[in-house]
């Protein structure tokens, strides 16, 4: 029999991955709270409807990359493949519009069913900001500053910058909808099948596409910007007066869209270039008429999502070692004891190791493997004395001290 292996485009977080992920949402749970997000979390899996209608049906994750099933009941039901929807969903279900501003950060795991890559897997984790309630642009600024205050904790921001646009109203939307069916209507003899198929039903989505021929009309194609009217003008320049106040430094990506229709005003993205094709860490945008397309009442909101598996890549190297103390016993006579004061020590605080068995050279090589600051070692004599020797393992220096003091010589330890 062959051994099990994991369901292709998953992986197993051990040790060393998982502190990774723990650092990156630890992270910005911190900063965020500092913002006044508070953490929530919603189901695993929604009615597939919940994603479809603010997806869109035409979207490539809601028909190519959704995990769906049917219940015993009958009903269509999906695994999150992203937060928003779901937060916005839950926004309705228990009555939060009396909340707003409605301040949220969330993170766990997401499923799209894509073709595994570096960055890029079935099961993936997000982080994820979204502030619902908010119409005015100094909320754009807030959630975009909040992105570069967590890659700043992680110390990735010089290795990211944030390239963003603006959508319009729906005014303007609908203007230059016109103008790329127009456009995109006298090349249909250049268009990829999909983007066929988007024509008419979303063509801003093309702007999106992947395939080379598409990018070369992409390329050509008319501006968003000269179709925006007055108030969307105004409104995307106070939120890049805003960044620049802050300090945040923002590229202008005239080609950077959201394709669906509930999507409004700024878009934008902090991207990387170390990390292969998978350049984008934190994507997001405004998106007023989501709760309104959820059977909500009409409710702006603003958010963003970030990749938890690319940004702890990128955070390589930043996340601080924790470095245990070692309890070594010597002799069974010094097993309970030793047992008792690593309980002790524990609940003080303190990361302690003590192996099941072996001789004191067998753990002498264990608390080395493990980068143990320090070795406490127990033996009959000691106990008698009520005293440990303390053996400095970085100074190579040892000494017998009381364990009344013991408390003392851990702290001078830094």
């Amino acid at each position: 029999m062959s051994q099990p292996q994991p369901v292709r485009g998953t992986h197993d977080l051990l040790p060393e991955d998982f502190a990774r992920h723990a650092h990156v949402q630890n992270s910005a749970r911190e900063v965020a709270a500092r913002f006044g997000y508070a953490e929530m979390a919603t189901p695993i899996f929604e009615f597939t409807e919940v994603f479809a209608r603010t997806m869109g049906e035409s979207s490539d994750v809601v028909s190519k990359e959704m995990y769906s099933f049917e219940s015993r009941g009958g009903e269509s039901m999906t695994l999150r493949p992203e937060y928003t929807a779901g937060i916005c969903r839950s926004f309705i279900s228990n009555g939060l519009q009396q909340q707003v501003p409605f301040k949220v950060f969330a993170t766990g795991p997401m499923f799209r069913y894509e073709r595994p890559q570096k960055g890029r897997q079935r099961q993936f984790h997000q982080i994820d900001v979204e502030c619902i309630g908010a119409a005015e642009p100094q909320a754009d600024i807030e959630v975009i500053s909040l992105g570069a205050a967590i890659l700043k904790a992680l110390g990735i921001l010089d290795k990211c910058s944030l390239e963003i646009n603006t959508l319009g109203d729906q005014e303007s939307r609908q203007a230059y909808r016109a103008v790329l069916v127009e456009y995109f209507g006298d090349h249909k003899d250049s268009l990829s099948k999909d983007s066929l198929d988007r024509l008419e039903r979303n063509p801003l989505r093309i702007l999106d596409s992947k395939d080379a021929g598409d990018r070369a009309l992409v390329e050509k194609a008319p501006l968003f910007t000269d179709y925006l009217n007055s108030f969307s003008s105004d409104f995307f320049a106070e939120v890049l007066d805003g960044l620049s106040l802050l300090g945040i430094g923002y590229h202008l990506n005239r080609r950077l869209v959201r394709g669906l229709d509930y999507y409004t005003h700024t878009a934008f993205e902090f991207v990387t270039t170390e990390l292969g094709a998978q350049g984008a860490v934190i994507a997001g945008g405004r998106y007023d008429g989501l709760i309104e397309a959820l059977g909500g009442k009409p409710t702006p909101g603003i958010g963003w999502a970030g990749g938890v598996e690319r940004l702890a890549m990128l955070a390589t190297g930043a996340i601080k070692e924790v470095r245990p103390l070692a309890i070594i016993p010597i002799g069974d006579a010094a097993e309970t004891a030793a047992q008792k004061l690593a309980y002790s020590l524990r609940q003080d605080g303190h990361v302690i190791e003590m192996a099941f068995k072996g001789n004191l050279s067998k753990r002498m090589k264990r608390a080395n493997k493990l980068n143990a600051r320090a070795a406490i070692l127990i033996g009959e004599d000691e106990l008698a004395r009520d005293a440990c020797t303390f053996r400095d393992l970085d100074k190579g220096e040892q000494e017998e001290i009381a364990l009344a003091s013991l408390g003392s010589a851990l702290a001078a330890l830094g």
